[in-house]
């Protein structure tokens, strides 16, 4: 097989015979690729099964991820992480594992992600080491280069499946148990403000997803994210938002504070965030105190005190309120938080689920509603 100079190289040469590649169908430029491999001197004698193999390589790196392409088509990977040239992993049913995949060197995988980016018009290099985006599918890159990565470029990418999830399922693999589903599902109804914390890959994105399907099909919602994940079905009168990273000038950002505040002015009946991790805390808890109610979001937390503890520091950083009226506008704007863990073994829990009843003496008051205790969600109330 061909390593990746000599791959680069028939690139090279396929791209100095044919300049209108990019108008070509992928059906069009595998069979091109099938022809002229089978002129081209270094691969003469590659067998039928090798030259298969070799064309479906070439035509990853010229449309797609090199390598990486047969782990992007496979719907069962959840997550791909390139920690290096030589070390990429994969999430799969909730499990993080090792794959055989090694790129020839830094050099392979930096020509891999500075190509693919550069072809959906985005820069990433050694002045702008650091971008990432959304791919036609719904998933989204992110990829840091050399001087940020000391070690070489690493990249990861979440794969959207497109599987729409289900209470349903959830209540099936254990994430939650049958009667606390059902009293959320009763709250979403009830338009109660619901805020969603846990570490990174608890499901609150999959958690968030599965209470929206309960949202009135008559109602307007307006939802918020830095890449979209939330995927809404059933809702007509939906309006999606995404913020923007400025561009290699530094001009062009949109912020998702900016996006929340323009939210208010197209008469939702609801807005979800997709994650709050900033200054935009402030304009999603000023909409969920005047007439927004039924909104939701995520965030970052260890637990329910952690994550309205965060919430209140995001709020201070944005603005000029005392800490005393940014907690009490906390406590009033959330009815309820639900906390997700992961266990060691992958599997995702909800570990909480807590009211919010109030503020006195300079502490949140908290109801537990429901409460992890073994592989149980007992109620508490």
């Amino acid at each position: 097989m061909l390593n990746h100079r000599e791959r680069q190289n028939f690139i090279e040469h396929l791209i100095a015979k044919n300049e209108d590649l990019d108008h070509l169908s992928d059906h069009e430029l595998k069979q091109l690729l099938t022809k002229l491999l089978a002129e081209y001197p270094s691969a003469t004698h590659l067998n039928i099964v090798e030259r298969r193999d070799l064309t479906n390589q070439l035509f990853n790196t010229m449309r797609g991820l090199d390598l990486l392409q047969p782990l992007l088509n496979d719907n069962s990977i959840t997550e791909i992480m390139v920690n290096g040239f030589d070390h990429v992993f994969i999430e799969r049913q909730g499990k993080i594992q090792k794959t055989s995949i090694i790129f020839d060197d830094k050099e392979h995988l930096t020509y891999v992600i500075t190509r693919f980016f550069g072809k959906a018009n985005r820069l990433i290099n050694e002045q702008h080491p650091i971008n990432g985006m959304r791919l036609m599918d719904g998933s989204r890159i992110h990829a840091i280069l050399p001087p940020s990565a000391p070690d070489g470029p690493i990249m990861s990418i979440r794969r959207f499946t497109g599987i729409r999830p289900q209470m349903d399922a959830l209540i099936e693999t254990k994430t939650i148990s049958e009667e606390a589903a059902d009293f959320l599902i009763n709250m979403v109804e009830a338009k109660k403000n619901i805020f969603i914390s846990g570490g990174t890959g608890t499901g609150k994105t999959t958690f968030l997803n599965a209470l929206s399907a309960f949202i009135d099909k008559r109602e307007r919602i307006v939802t918020i994210e830095d890449s979209m994940e939330l995927n809404l079905q059933g809702i007509d009168n939906l309006v999606r938002l995404e913020s923007r990273e400025a561009g290699p000038d530094g001009l062009g950002a949109i912020s998702l504070d900016e996006l929340i505040r323009s939210s208010l002015r197209l008469r939702p009946d609801r807005i979800l965030v997709g994650e709050v991790r900033g200054g935009e805390a402030f304009e999603m808890i000023q909409a969920m105190s005047t007439g927004h109610p039924g909104s939701m979001s995520t965030g970052h937390g260890n637990n329910s005190q952690e994550m309205l503890d965060r919430i209140c520091l995001m709020i201070l950083m944005s603005s000029a309120l005392p800490w005393e009226a940014i907690r009490r506008l906390v406590a009033s704007a959330i009815d309820i938080i639900i906390h997700l863990i992961r266990l060691p073994n992958g599997q995702r829990k909800v570990e909480e689920i807590i009211s919010i009843e109030g503020y006195e003496t300079g502490q949140f008051v908290l109801k537990p509603l429901f409460r992890r205790e073994g592989e149980a969600l007992i109620c508490c109330s």
